[in-house]
């Protein structure tokens, strides 16, 4: 991961000068072992930001769209993020995902798949859930919040971690993954400013 770190820090030293960054709840991450990051999705630099405010290297789960360019795909997985099909079978990305885990990393996830700006639960995937149940990981929300016009601020609340080791090793439905996710989902815009 020192490319990761390289690329972390230009990065930080760029985007601190367009934009007014403002982190809360950093506090809230671990220093070390697995963790999904699930964050609300408003730009394409969401993931910038996101690698900014946390102090550790996040895999992230992208469209498999962003991979199709062989330039960008190489430099996508050098950076930790692999493909996921939207629209199709995801048994490989969720196998990487939980590999990511094994491995006591952070998994980055936007659950609601696409950018959206507001809060639509029919949108949650039952996917996110099922990685952390079967990562039996913690998840931890995060929400972003900004125009992303130069100069101007970008909130990034952090929230406390969500743990589901109630329903390790418990027989789930798609239905009950689905109602995991949701609950994600909520955390991630209660963190909202009003």
């Amino acid at each position: 991961m020192y490319f990761y770190h390289i690329a972390r820090f230009l990065v930080n030293v760029i985007f601190r000068i367009i934009f007014r960054i403002d982190i809360n709840g950093r506090k809230n991450i671990p220093k070390k072992g697995r963790l999904i990051l699930c964050s609300n999705h408003i730009s394409n630099l969401d993931p910038i930001m996101l690698a900014i405010a946390i102090p550790r290297p996040i895999s992230f789960m992208a469209k498999k769209e962003l991979f199709e360019n062989k330039i960008l795909s190489k430099l996508f997985y050098s950076l930790g993020a692999f493909p996921i099909d939207r629209k199709g079978s995801n048994i490989i990305a969720i196998k990487t995902s939980l590999r990511v885990l094994k491995d006591e990393k952070i998994l980055g996830i936007f659950p609601e798949g696409t950018r959206v700006y507001d809060m639509n639960l029919d949108n949650a995937k039952p996917g996110i859930g099922l990685i952390s149940i079967k990562g039996k990981s913690p998840v931890i929300p995060v929400f972003i919040e900004s125009k992303y016009k130069p100069f101007s601020k970008v909130k990034i609340k952090i929230g406390e971690p969500i743990y589901f080791g109630d329903s390790y090793g418990k027989k789930l439905n798609t239905e009950d993954y689905q109602n995991i996710s949701r609950d994600i989902m909520k955390s991630i815009y209660s963190l909202k400013t009003i």
